[in-house]
């Protein structure tokens, strides 16, 4: 009995460890298998840009923050980032995502900055998810390209927001300016219908390139300030609006009576501009997706301002939206891996034409899972709830209206559903009825006005000083003529009409006074230098020394050196002088045909009965 007992005890012992040792084999197998999950992420952005250096570093901080997590099933799934610098350019995009997909295999890409980038990688969409947070041109269609997810809110969300704005400061004439892109181009459609829907009349377009020079601008602007509209909407990219408001600021139209609307592109960008840029767009009003605080934010502000990219800059920037939907990017496709499970990686290719490889490449199963998956993610990120619907974030709650003054000052806010409301978040659910409820603005030049579409003139009203030669000479080419009841100056004249004639050849006003002078040229000229004087104008000659000190227009007279000397003539008076322009020759040709035309003569009727006789009778006939 008890060898049978102490057989059974040995046995159930024998049975357990073989139980526990094939457990042990498969959870190590498991975990073996589990900790080679990679999943190899391209990162396409312009590296030169401050928006692309930040979102590379939100995208590390959510890596960190995923191996770091108790709840990321204990680190059996690990993303891994493969950034590329684009540039800004798409071509150099495009062979960035072919080199990661032929030589690191990536399972996804993230980050086509620009919705020109954008636009050109979607077609690679067949064969990985591609998500961008930035890219949000209309444009950008996902029914073409189905595997194309875009993080972020589409430009035509917010054109309700921006007529809603232009509605409430009763504004009836306007300018729209926009950048001539696929970003630029793809929100006026709906923008125009949404402003006339709001009894609101465009009075002119202007398109800009996106590479515009400073010239160019200036001239447009020019054109601007003739019309009689002087409230403008605004939607170009954040590099060109940072030139453009420079510009802007230069030529007084950041003054008062004018009015600026710009829109989201612009405004998640200011954290990230220049001060000058900054400095210049005091005044301006626009519109942000709005997002709520949330305690998983406010932990991550405090991270932002460690990390080491905060460290290089003397000032701790903002964090822009971007940079949260580019963090909430890498969670989606985070979420979306782990519920899908291994995933398949891309064989390699030896061919060396990467292109056609690409092209030739079989669409992966797993590609389109992943993004079936992403599609259906659902969860509270960094920027509010994250919820995709075909292919794109969905609109936010509400739009922030937003002010510069010195920094980003929110104002109000906007909801589909009930408008304008006040400042405070407890507002987004009540409907605003007046002004009141809406923070103060101040508008360009320190204004609390609302403009309304009265010209202004420009250069902040400045007229400018013209000094006009007052001296004995020929007044015909200048002079100065002075009205003792007005006390005003006028001045008279060829060169005088010259000036005049440019002035209204220009698409704006300008506003001058005449300014007699009457000292030498020199001092004149000496005196425009100093700028005591705008400009000279009258008889002045352009002398190489004169030009070292002032710039001269083109010459419109040419005096040269002339000389007048008396006329001395030897022609006759007589009365035959009708006789001089016969000369030998000429008398020598006409006798020659007198005979030529005698001999026809006599050839053609010497058989007739005139002709008959001696042969001096006949030449007497001919004669």
């Amino acid at each position: 009995m008890r060898l049978t007992m102490k057989m059974e005890r040995l046995a159930c012992i024998f049975i357990l460890s073989v139980i526990l040792h094939a457990f042990h084999s498969i959870g190590w197998s498991m975990a073996k298998n589990t900790h080679h999950r990679h999943i190899h992420v391209g990162v396409i952005l312009d590296m030169e840009s401050p928006v692309g250096k930040m979102a590379q570093q939100c995208m590390t901080m959510a890596i960190a923050d995923l191996n770091a997590s108790a709840s990321h099933i204990n680190h059996r799934l690990k993303l891994i980032l493969h950034p590329r610098n684009s540039m800004g350019q798409p071509l150099k995009a495009l062979s960035s995502a072919v080199e990661l997909l032929e030589n690191e295999q990536v399972d996804a890409l993230i980050g086509p900055q620009t919705s020109e980038e954008a636009e050109l990688l979607a077609e690679l969409g067949d064969r990985m998810p591609i998500i961008s947070f930035s890219a949000s041109s209309p444009f950008l269609s996902t029914d073409k390209n189905p595997n194309f997810i875009r993080m972020t809110t589409n430009d035509n969300s917010q054109v309700g927001a921006i007529a809603a704005l232009v509605q409430k400061f009763g504004c009836r004439e306007l300018v729209i300016i926009h950048e001539d892109s696929s970003y630029g181009n793809g929100i006026i459609p709906d923008l125009l219908l949404a402003l006339e829907e709001g009894n609101a009349r465009v009075a002119h377009r202007t398109v800009l390139p996106p590479q515009g020079r400073d010239t160019y601008l200036e001239a447009q602007l020019y054109k601007l300030m003739a019309l009689s509209a002087n409230i403008f909407i605004v939607h170009m990219s954040a590099s060109l609006a940072s030139q453009f408001f420079l510009k802007v600021n230069e030529l007084g139209m950041m003054s008062t009576g004018y009015g600026w609307i710009v829109t989201d592109g612009i405004v998640n960008d200011l954290p990230v501009m220049d001060q000058s840029a900054l400095d210049s767009m005091q005044g301006l009003i626009g519109v942000k997706p709005y997002i709520p605080p949330s305690e998983q934010l406010r932990n991550f502000s405090l991270k932002w301002r460690n990390s080491s990219f905060t460290k290089q800059h003397h000032q701790i920037p903002d964090i822009s939206v971007y940079c949260l939907w580019a963090y909430d990017s890498v969670r989606a496709l985070a979420k979306a891996a782990h519920h899908l499970g291994p995933i398949a990686s891309m064989q390699k290719s030896d061919s060396a034409n990467k292109l056609r490889h690409v092209a030739a490449n079989p669409w992966r199963r797993t590609g389109y899972d992943l993004v079936r998956m992403i599609l259906r993610s659902k969860f509270t990120g960094l920027s509010g709830e994250i919820q995709l619907k075909n292919g794109q974030l969905q609109q936010p709650v509400a739009f922030e209206v937003v002010n510069v003054v010195g920094r980003v000052k929110r104002i109000g806010f906007w909801t589909k559903s009930n408008g304008i409301t006040g400042p405070n978040r407890s507002s987004i659910a009540t409907q605003s009825t007046s002004m009141k409820e809406m923070g103060s603005t101040l508008w360009p030049g320190s204004s609390m006005a609302i403009p309304k579409g009265q010209r202004v003139t420009p250069k902040a009203g400045k007229r400018l000083r013209i000094v006009v030669p007052d001296r004995v000479g020929f007044k015909e080419l200048v002079g100065v003529e002075h009205d003792p009841e007005t006390n005003a100056t006028t001045g008279t004249g060829f060169c005088i009409e010259v000036f005049k004639a440019a002035i209204d050849l220009l698409p704006y006003e300008v506003k001058y006074d005449f300014i007699p002078f009457r000292g030498s040229y020199d001092d004149m000229i000496h005196q425009v230098y100093l700028q005591q004087y705008d400009a000279a104008v009258g008889d002045i000659t352009i002398t190489s020394n004169r030009a070292l000190y002032v710039d001269f227009s083109l010459p419109f007279t040419e005096a040269g050196v002339g000389m007048i000397v008396r006329i001395k003539t030897t022609r006759s008076k007589s009365m035959w002088i009708f006789l001089q322009p016969l000369k030998v020759d000429l008398w020598l040709a006409i006798g020659a045909f007198y005979v030529f035309t005698g001999w026809v003569v006599w050839t053609i009727e010497h058989n007739d009965t005139e002709f008959k006789g001696s042969l001096a009778q006949q030449i007497g006939t001919v004669m």
